[in-house]
């Protein structure tokens, strides 16, 4: 879907095709809603009948009291309508959104990783939260209260001009010159809007960013720097709402006074036709009474317009996350691997038209341990990112077991395929199912079990609940070291046949990186590894040692046949043990 289709779509067919499942709530909720309005109009006829009373010179007070209970009666009604219509829209709009952001959520799952790194993710959860939340107003208070108003609004002046058609006509002349000033309000309103937006977002991305980043901004002394970003940021928010309002004041502030004014036309037309013996004392008192409940109901209904012009942005913005195109996979394969060798024949890949992999070749046998090394940004990761199906090539073929992985459902892939980064994440639970998110139905001792091969038992013990202990946010309660051998523990267990380890073991110490590379050396015997490390000494025994640089593949082959064979290894080799040599960490 184009941005022209999102931004032409009517709202309210969006809107729809998410409430289906909800619509008989929602019919019910507008049906209450306009009982509500018919129990509120009703008074209005009962105030006629005591003024006429009164003129006539009634003077039965239990005739009064009636009318008066009558009409207590049905404004307790009618907010007991109100209450029920809007109970009923908000469980209906509750769901809605949850529905929404669920799909929001499942889109990004399906998406390739690089459309997802094109939006921060203060963006994304501005929209999954923010944005998303804003429908609310619109869908559980317009559907049934813009409705009803709008209805009751006619109904009334329906009645009017039934009583006398020169009154009703009457009524409508301030309707113009309030229709004029509400109109003057939506001049550039879309640009305005957009403008708002997109500083909220702004905002919002400032703030995460200046948040997660605490830590080296209070390091190097970079606060005032990082502060006056977002005080930045968010003095730019404020401009942007107060131009809004400002342009919209008079209009708004016009209209809100002006059309509420019935009377300017009613009272003089009304008067002269009465003057005139052309109307009655009874119809002019009634259309008098009456227009009190025409346009208050109108403004109510016209305040809303406002919400549908934000929907329509926000409409807009989740469209375009849900029209992405997905990473195009069969539902079912066609032809299963035969093995877990991979295969990459002539691979090209591009970032924003960058092309950063040219014609790659590369032949990884089953059950072998691979290095991928070379200088950074040489294309290492996304090598690895491509065989993980978190991208698709732009050209090229790679094939798992004989098979394109284009061919094999994403669920197929993932089975087969386990990945520990250099940035790992740990979500705010316990180890243990931090862990367990490896294979989901694991046992606690098969947990327990992975973790004392990949040497993380003892120190998961002696966290303050062991097992049980809470990761934090971002697995901020722990060191960069212990999230790193629990997100090793997590892929191993989930015992895929093929392992890929993208700087696995660059937040461990020496003493921890041995344990580490020992318990990997028992967990992926029979595997096919992929293994990414600047050290190469973690990488010499590795069965194939492929050297990536600026997007090609300068060499393969063993440690012993590159030194003689590859310059570039040789010197990055030489360089390495130089740095051991002094003594530096590496």
């Amino acid at each position: 879907m184009n941005k022209t289709q999102k931004t032409n779509r009517s709202v309210f067919s969006w809107l729809s095709e998410f409430a289906k499942g909800r619509r008989g709530e929602y019919l019910l909720s507008v049906i209450t809603a306009l009982i509500g309005v018919a129990c509120s109009l009703i008074p209005y006829f009962i105030i006629i009948k005591i003024i006429t009373a009164l003129i006539n010179g009634t003077a039965e007070l239990s005739y009064y009291l009636t009318l008066c209970a009558w009409m207590a009666g049905l404004w307790i009604l009618r907010y007991i309508l109100h209450s029920v219509s809007t109970t009923l829209s908000h469980h209906a709009t509750f769901h809605v959104l949850a529905k929404v952001r669920i799909m929001l959520l499942d889109k990004l799952a399906t998406l390739p990783l690089g459309t997802v790194l094109d939006r921060s993710s203060g963006s994304y959860k501005n929209i999954i939260v923010e944005r998303v939340d804003s429908i609310e107003t619109t869908l559980a208070h317009l559907l049934p209260e813009m409705t009803a108003n709008i209805v009751g609004a006619l109904a009334i002046l329906a009645l009017i001009f039934a009583n006398d058609w020169r009154m009703g006509l009457s009524m409508l002349i301030v309707l113009p010159l309030g229709m004029l000033c509400f109109m003057s309000m939506f001049r550039g309103y879309n640009e305005k809007f957009q403008r708002t937006v997109t500083s909220t977002k702004a905002l919002n991305d400032t703030a995460v960013e200046y948040i997660g980043g605490i830590e080296v901004i209070k390091a190097f002394g970079q606060s005032k720097t990082g502060y006056a970003k977002f005080v930045s940021a968010a003095k730019e928010g404020a401009d942007c709402f107060i131009d809004w309002m400002k342009s919209s004041l008079f209009g708004q502030s016009a209209g809100m006074a002006i059309f509420p004014s019935t009377l300017l036309g009613v009272l003089p037309v009304g008067c002269l036709l009465y003057m005139q013996g052309t109307l009655t004392a009874d119809t002019f008192l009634t259309v008098i009474v009456l227009s009190f409940g025409v346009m208050q109901p109108l403004m109510t209904a016209f305040s809303y317009t406002d919400d549908i012009a934000q929907v329509r942005t926000i409409v807009g913005e989740v469209s375009e996350v849900l029209s992405c195109e997905d990473m195009r996979r069969p539902e079912k394969a066609a032809k299963l691997p035969c093995d877990n060798s991979i295969e990459l024949k002539n691979v090209r890949f591009a970032y924003h038209d960058k092309e950063v992999l040219h014609g790659i070749d590369l032949h990884i046998e089953q059950g072998t341990v691979n290095a991928l090394v070379g200088p950074s940004g040489s294309g290492k990761s996304t090598i690895a990112r491509l065989i993980a199906s978190l991208w698709d090539v732009n050209d090229g073929v790679i094939e798992l077991g004989g098979v394109d992985i284009r061919t094999l459902p994403l669920a197929e892939c993932t089975k087969r395929i386990a990945s520990v980064s250099q940035d790992n994440y740990l979500f705010d639970l316990s180890v243990m199912d931090n862990i367990r998110m490896g294979r989901k139905g694991a046992t606690d001792e098969e947990v327990i079990d992975a973790a004392k091969k990949c040497g993380c038992h003892e120190f998961i013990m002696s966290l303050e609940n062991g097992y049980q202990t809470v990761c934090g946010a971002s697995g901020g309660h722990l060191s960069g070291g212990e999230r790193q051998r629990i997100s090793i523990t997590r892929a191993m267990l989930k015992d895929a046949p093929i392992v890929i380890l993208d700087e696995a073991t660059s937040y461990t110490d020496p003493e921890n990186e041995a344990v580490i590379q020992s318990a990997l050396a028992k967990l992926v015997k029979g595997k096919t590894v992929i293994v990414i490390a600047h050290r190469l000494s973690t990488i010499a025994d590795a069965d194939q040692i492929i050297v990536v640089n600026q997007g090609h593949i300068e060499a393969a082959g063993t440690q012993e046949e590159l030194l003689k064979s590859c310059p570039l290894y040789k010197t990055m080799w030489d360089a390495h043990i130089s740095v051991k040599d002094n003594g530096e960490a590496v």
